[in-house]
Order: C-alpha cells, then sequence, then structure tokens
C-alpha cells in the first residue's frame, strides 16, 4: 500500500505564486480513501487555502517546504467551526482544518505561514485562522515553524489525545496573536515550544460542562507575550484540572506569567506550576474566582451570569521573577492598548468574600521588582470581588481591574489554607506601597523576608 502522496502528482507547483489548494487537497483526499498515509510538500512554497484534514492521514512540511496561506479569503470556505469568545466571534475562517478525526497530524521541519501582512488586523472575517480541530482524537502537530497567523494559531476544541511539540510559534504581527489554545480537550502533551505573540501564548479553557479540560502536561516551553504566557480559565463554564506546568521560562511578558481565572461557574483545580524563571513579567501570577457574563471573553452559549464556581488546591513553587530597567517603562499592544507599568505589578490572588479560593500554596518564590512607585500616585480605595448577580459598586475588582497594585510585590485577599513560603521579595529602586497585603485568608504558614 502506498504510504507517500505528493501533492505535485496532482497539480501543485510550489512556485510560491499559484494557488495549490485543490492539489493539496486531492492528495489528502486520495490518502484517506486509501486508508491513511503522509502527504509530503517538500521543494518550494507552497500557496493554498483551506486544508481539509481526515482520519489516518499526516500533512508533512518538510524542512525544503513553506506553506503559505492564501491571501484570498474566497479560498476558505465556511464549515470551519466558529470562534467561542463572544467578542471574538468573527474568526470563523481556517487554513487547516479537521472535524471528528482520527489519527491524524500536522508534522516536519518545515514552516506554516499564515500570510499575516495579506489580511486585516482585527474585527473582521476576513483572516484565517492558522488551525482548528474540533471533536478530534489523536492528534499531532510536531517540528513546525507556525509563523505570522492572521489571528490564533492553534484551536484545540473538544478533543483527546493531543501532541503539541518541539514548535516554533511566532504570532506577533495582529491582534489575537495567541499560541496553543486548546478548549474542552483531555490528555494534553506540550513540549520544547518556544511562543511568541501578541495575546495569550498558551490557553487551557472549559467552555461547556460536556467537556472538562484536564490532565495537561506543559514541560520546557519558553514564553513571549504583550498578553500573557499561560492562561488557564476565563472561559470556565466546565471545569478544568491536573495541570502540571515544569521547567519553563518566560521573557518579556507585559501582563501575566501564570494566570488562572474562574470566571463563568465551574472549577479550576488541582494546578501545580514548579522550576520556573521568569524575566520582565509584570504579573508573574494572577489568580481571580468570580463570575461575569456581558463583558471581554465570555463564552458562546452562556446567557447567564452563573454562581461562582471554585478554585482549588493551586501550587507554585521553585519559581524566580526578576526585573530590570525596561520594566521601569509603560508596555502597550500595539499603539494604545496598556499591558502593563510599574504600578500593575505583583502576585496577585483574589476571590468573593462569600466564595473564597482555597488550598494555595506557594513556595521558594524569590520576586526582584523594579519599583519605584509611590503610594501617592495610585488611588486610595482598592474594590473589592463582587458577586455580579446581586447589586454591586460601580467599580468592582475583576479580570482587568483595577489598573493598579496596591502592594508592591503580592496581593493575597479571599483564601483559605493559603501556605506561603520561602517567600523573598526585593524591590530595585524604593517602592512606598506596602510591601505585601494578606487580606481576610486563614494562613498556615506565613515566611516571607524582604531584602
Amino acid at each position: 500500500m502506498k504510504d507517500s502522496f505528493d501533492p505535485k502528482e496532482y497539480g501543485a507547483v510550489a512556485d510560491g505564486i499559484a494557488v495549490d489548494t485543490a492539489a493539496i487537497q486531492k492528495a489528502i483526499d486520495v490518502c484517506f480513501e486509501a486508508g491513511g498515509g503522509t502527504v509530503v510538500l517538500a521543494g518550494g512554497t507552497f500557496v493554498s487555502g483551506t486544508i481539509f484534514l481526515k482520519s489516518n492521514v499526516y500533512l508533512q512540511v518538510n524542512p525544503s517546504a513553506v506553506l503559505l496561506a492564501n491571501p484570498d479569503i474566497s479560498d476558505y470556505p465556511d464549515g470551519t467551526h466558529y470562534n467561542r469568545y463572544i467578542n471574538e466571534q468573527d474568526m470563523d475562517k481556517c487554513f487547516i482544518y479537521a472535524e471528528n478525526a482520527v489519527n491524524i497530524g500536522v508534522i516536519g521541519q518545515g514552516e506554516i505561514n499564515g500570510n499575516a501582512e495579506s489580511f486585516p488586523n482585527e474585527g473582521s472575517i476576513y483572516r484565517p485562522m492558522m488551525m482548528r480541530f474540533l471533536r478530534c482524537t489523536n492528534i499531532q502537530v510536531k517540528g513546525l515553524r507556525l509563523y505570522n497567523s492572521t489571528a490564533w494559531t492553534t484551536a484545540f476544541l473538544d478533543s483527546e489525545n493531543i501532541w503539541c511539540e518541539d514548535l516554533d510559534i511566532r504570532n506577533d504581527r495582529k491582534y489575537n496573536g495567541d499560541g496553543l489554545d486548546y478548549d474542552g480537550c483531555t490528555n494534553v502533551f506540550i513540549s520544547n515550544c518556544k511562543i511568541l505573540g501578541t495575546d495569550d501564548n498558551l490557553c487551557l479553557q472549559a467552555s461547556s460542562k460536556e467537556y472538562p479540560m484536564k490532565n495537561v502536561h506543559i514541560v520546557n516551553c519558553h514564553f513571549t507575550s504583550i498578553c500573557a504566557g499561560i492562561r488557564i480559565g476565563l472561559k470556565s463554564v466546565g471545569d478544568i484540572s491536573a495541570v502540571t506546568i515544569h521547567n519553563c521560562t518566560f521573557e518579556n511578558v507585559w501582563r501575566e506569567g501564570i494566570k488562572l481565572e474562574c470566571t463563568e461557574g465551574g472549577s479550576i483545580t488541582d494546578i501545580v506550576a514548579q522550576g520556573l524563571v521568569m524575566r520582565n513579567v509584570t504579573r508573574p501570577v494572577f489568580m481571580i474566582l468570580n463570575n461575569r457574563l456581558d463583558v471581554i471573553g465570555s463564552s458562546v452559549g452562556l446567557e447567564v451570569i452563573p454562581e461562582i464556581g471554585t478554585m482549588e488546591r493551586i501550587t507554585l513553587a521553585d519559581i524566580t521573577a526578576t526585573d530590570d530597567e525596561e520594566m521601569q517603562h509603560t508596555h502597550y499592544r500595539f499603539t494604545d492598548d496598556v499591558m502593563g507599568s510599574p504600578s500593575f505589578n505583583g502576585i496577585r490572588i483574589d476571590a468573593c468574600d462569600s466564595y473564597p479560593i482555597r488550598d494555595v500554596t506557594l513556595r521558594n518564590i524569590t520576586y526582584t521588582f523594579i519599583g519605584g512607585v509611590d503610594k501617592e500616585d495610585i488611588p486610595p480605595a482598592y474594590p473589592k470581588v463582587w458577586d455580579m448577580r446581586y447589586n454591586h459598586p460601580e467599580q468592582v475588582s475583576e479580570n482587568y481591574y483595577p489598573t493598579w497594585s496596591r502592594a508592591a510585590f503580592m496581593d493575597i485577599r479571599n483564601v483559605e489554607r493559603l501556605t506561603l513560603e520561602g517567600i523573598k521579595l526585593h524591590a530595585i529602586n524604593k517602592d512606598t506601597r506596602a510591601p505585601y497585603i494578606i487580606e481576610n485568608c486563614t494562613v498556615f504558614k506565613q515566611e516571607i523576608v524582604e531584602y
């Protein structure tokens, strides 16, 4: 049985000019009909619109090949699902798509290029995501250079048994420049990836109760982001659990390094992050437990503000976070979207008074902060997290507000069974805010040193 298929046999010319969509798809279809195998791109630049992967078929991009997105939006048909964020429903087109498929992959040492410069920057259907997998099993994305997507680089939805390894992702040209996004997936293995982007480098979400997000392994990765490095939650209608993050580096992340947001009634539990090094990360750790709806990022299908969910059993250990002179500046996404500044910084953990976070351990964390903030330059009142189903003040503490920090290094509020062990804090420049605030918490152990 033939197990390797060349799109050039079906008319692909790989000259970077002719459109090869039909020839690549034909090779995939023939491979599928033969019982499976590998479609190999080699020796030039292949221009294509939407490619539909099928069961038991691998698309291999060799080092000598580039798969380039066709700038003609008419080459991206409908029927490639939809984006599940209320505020980002426009991004429904897709470059590489699979649905209800098993044993599939996009592999090789070559380049897939989204041709971002040829598409609008935001707020338009005319910019396809690079990859989307819906209800698929046994997916491998390995070894590739994934560059210049017009929106998200990948979206894995309601799928299981996923391996993403040895990827170089650069998505720094457009808004919504995510790297690896998973929603409702089980058994996810991410290793040896380098991700640069304008939005969240890596996201774990659960936008439905039917498909939990669980059993996730993240190891030996590097993150650089105008927004967050690793984001767990926000879309949290369902449950997110059993996540391990080990031996990763973060550099020049203008919002959060590790970000946990349980905001839509589900749960985030059993998370361990250990052995992390952060350089110039505005907020090394951010955790919030609240509820919300008609604001940025809520899930499609969420029709009412839910009861606040649960966040429990979170351990962050052996973390070194260090600022240098770069962190004296205010950082923006593109021209006017403020991401971070010296007054918007630090480790922050917060929840509603009546729905505390439980069992949080911070151990062996050394945090060197740029400092230099005068407490007189920030607002005197710091809002609380409120149950948004009921009456509340106009200003409440939530995922994107306040835009300042009342403590220089660490602000932890409403946590039951909090352990702080081996926490070392140092300001490069004098900062007149309180170094840390521990409020309305039951503390098992508190060991904090300033130097």
